[in-house]
């Protein structure tokens, strides 16, 4: 497959045209092309300009609505629901997110109930916000859309990839960041393969007679077959506990049925950022993380594992002029 290389700068400004041509306003459609570009130069090429047809789509369709502004449907200082409006993802995450960090650093702890959300985009974007302002955040979210992903043991889809993401900032150290979608992998990372035609790991997919495969058109092309979730009963786990959390508890809305025709994507997000400084545990904190880390690192390297780790290294990092 040929590579084409793109300059950053160019292809936000195309981005953004497309957004400005689906309504947003000029301060919306720079923020929905920087976020996605980031998440390209961040390596997840499954959340980055590839989301930007599907977005088009639901705006024609009328799912996604542009210039949208976060409704507070509660207000209870340190507790917060909100509702996205079906606003783009990327403008009321950062809404949200801002509020949480407020509310957290007058309360020491924000748990913001977001319901009602288009696409989020890549939820550690969200977390890298709340610990660049020293704070820890954990973040529960749900995804209405296409039915994506098998309960363990079942042989059809039941729910989305609904990610759990995890943030802790660490003295001296880059913080811990944990995002990953409790699916065996991103629905946007078998697009990229299929568009690559390559195939999926074993334990990624199975096709719509429930058997395995690794062919990823059947999580991309009608008729569907169906993701795995990761550690098997683990991440089925975790997968109702978004749904449950992000979506029910939310008030945004679960997946209990199997849209077939509808373009958008909803996300509800529960969120819980936390002022570590309130604990009163700061001393103990940064020298037990300090300690940890350093046992940690001493774990001799397995051959594999090793070269996988590598390959990981080589992967684009962000770009040093985003946030």
């Amino acid at each position: 497959m040929q590579t084409h290389v793109f300059q950053v700068a160019p292809l936000e400004r195309a981005i953004e045209a497309v957004a400005a041509a689906g309504g947003s306003e000029a301060r919306e459609a720079r923020m929905v092309a920087e976020n996605l570009v980031m998440a390209n130069l961040c390596g997840h090429d499954s959340h980055g300009v590839g989301m930007m047809p599907r977005y088009v789509e639901a705006l024609l369709e009328g799912g996604l609505h542009a210039n949208a502004q976060l409704e507070v449907k509660l207000d209870g200082g340190s507790l917060l629901a909100l509702d996205g409006r079906a606003g783009y993802g990327q403008s009321i995450g950062q809404q949200a997110t801002r509020l949480a960090i407020e509310r957290a650093r007058q309360h020491g702890v924000a748990i913001v109930a977001l319901g009602n959300s288009h696409h989020l985009g890549r939820i550690g974007h969200w977390a890298e916000m709340a610990v660049a302002e020293g704070l820890v955040s954990m973040h529960f979210v749900n995804v209405q859309s296409f039915a994506r992903v098998a309960p363990f043991g079942g042989a059809d889809r039941r729910f989305g990839t609904n990610p759990v993401c995890i943030g802790v900032p660490l003295k001296g150290e880059p913080p811990f960041l944990l995002d990953m979608a409790t699916s065996a992998v991103a629905q946007g990372k078998l697009r990229v393969a299929h568009n690559k035609g390559a195939k999926v790991p074993q334990g990624w997919l199975i096709d719509g007679d429930g058997n395995p495969t690794q062919d990823p058109r059947w999580g991309v092309l009608q008729p569907f077959g169906a993701m795995l979730t990761t550690g098997e009963h683990k991440g089925y786990g975790l997968a109702v506990a978004c749904e449950l959390l992000g979506g029910a508890l939310t008030g945004g809305g679960v997946t209990d049925h199997d849209n077939k025709t509808k373009r958008r994507v909803l996300n509800g997000m529960l969120s819980i950022v936390l002022d570590p400084a309130r604990f009163g545990t700061q001393e103990a904190f940064a020298k037990d993380a300090k300690s940890f880390l350093a046992w940690l690192r001493a774990s001799r390297a397995h051959r594999r594992r090793a070269r996988a780790r590598d390959a990981c290294a080589t992967q684009p990092r962000r770009h040093p002029g985003r946030r």
